[in-house]
């Protein structure tokens, strides 16, 4: 099983280490090992939230996920995604900007570091609006419910968490970016950057999601049907209706899957930075991480883990609500990707032992229930 899904992971791990050496050395092995470990550890809550939405998918879109979807990741976002920025950025055609990013590695890594007020309020703001949606849900669940509990009745309030989100975006646009860049001597105010890019971010989360969720329940109301009508379904041919509805509710879930992992991602080719401005050992790296985060999904799916620590997803949330935040934070201040990183990992690891206790104590109310059961049929049989 642990083969069968990590497969592809390490064979992708031997062949991007080898190109390393042979592109750079043993220095250029150490720098993509070291990438590598930066995107699974940054990136470990994105496989917990993408296994709740995969796990409603079926195995040839879960297949789809870890083939196409890699292809996206890897090349998409590690790669392409860093030389768009500085083509829209810096007003250079694609292919100037790739020659920057080769032969011009600092003026490349300064371009994308001044379009990061940008990609920040983009990716904070789909973020948040995961979160809040999450969190305003009321749920059957729930793991810290002097939170969960008030935040799900306030939740029955129509848009609340669309107008929490923009109260969040207007509030870091008059704050975090205000303190304006100097290029050169001309004022470049920073706000009307975030805005807009903050309004994408939320348009883009209620076009992907709303279509998402809109074929989800046209699914299982289909589905409903079905198991009601099941013979007039057959001579009807809705059947075939449903095979295609289904087609379509696992596409725009596909897609919702992919603009999420972008939003994860945007922290980490950020902060790859940080250890290379070389765009080759970056997607290198980068894409390695990516390859065993997209395994790590299908593993929590096909291993039901997320049904065995019920509280993982909720700790997944809470962790891409920090994240949201510290992207918003980072218009202005620098904060050290170590921290983004264990701020997840903390979030998670505390969910899961959390589950851990609350399987540990309903095991163990079974047991005493068991033998009162056969205590109380002995005394009867006296």
């Amino acid at each position: 099983m642990l083969l069968k899904t990590f497969g592809w992971s390490f064979v992708v791990t031997a062949l991007g280490l080898a190109v390393a050496v042979l592109y750079g050395g043993w220095t250029a092995f150490g720098i993509v090992a070291i990438l590598s470990i930066l995107e699974i550890s940054l990136s470990f809550d994105n496989a917990v939230v993408n296994a709740g939405i995969l796990k409603k998918m079926s195995a040839f879109w879960q297949k789809i996920f870890l083939t196409v979807g890699v292809l996206i990741a890897v090349f998409g976002m590690r790669l392409v995604f860093p030389v768009v920025i500085v083509a829209v950025t810096a007003k250079k055609n694609p292919i100037d900007a790739v020659n920057l990013a080769l032969t011009d590695k600092d003026q490349y890594q300064q371009l994308v570091t001044d379009a990061h007020p940008a990609i920040a309020a983009f990716g904070g703001m789909f973020l948040l609006m995961i979160f809040l949606d999450f969190i305003f849900e009321d749920r059957d669940i729930q793991w810290l419910r002097w939170i969960e509990r008030p935040l799900a009745k306030l939740g029955k309030v129509d848009m609340l968490a669309v107008c929490i989100a923009l109260i969040v975006l207007l509030i870091t646009s008059m704050t975090f970016a205000t303190h304006a860049h100097q290029h050169g001597g001309a004022h470049v105010d920073k706000a009307q950057t975030v805005l807009i890019s903050g309004i994408a971010g939320l348009i883009t989360y209620m076009i992907v999601g709303g279509l998402s969720g809109f074929f989800e329940d046209r699914l299982e109301e289909e589905e409903e049907r079905e198991h009601e009508e099941e013979e007039e379904a057959k001579r009807s041919g809705k059947e075939r209706s449903a095979v295609a509805l289904a087609g379509k509710a696992a596409f725009f879930m596909f897609l919702y899957l992919e603009v999420l992992d972008a939003s994860f991602s945007f922290d980490g080719v950020i902060g790859a930075f940080a250890i290379t401005n070389d765009i080759i050992l970056m997607a290198l790296g980068l894409g390695i991480g990516a390859m065993y985060v997209r395994s790590l999904t299908v593993y929590l799916v096909r291993q039901g883990t997320l049904d065995e620590y019920v509280y993982l997803e909720h700790g997944a949330h809470y962790a891409i609500g920090a994240l949201a935040v510290i992207l918003m934070v980072t218009i202005q201040y620098e904060i050290h990707e170590v921290i983004t990183g264990l701020v997840g990992v903390v979030l998670i690891g505390w969910s899961f032992w959390s589950s851990v206790r609350r399987n540990r104590a309903l095991a163990a109310a079974e047991g005493k229930d068991s033998t009162s059961n056969e205590k109380t049929e002995v005394s009867s049989g006296v």
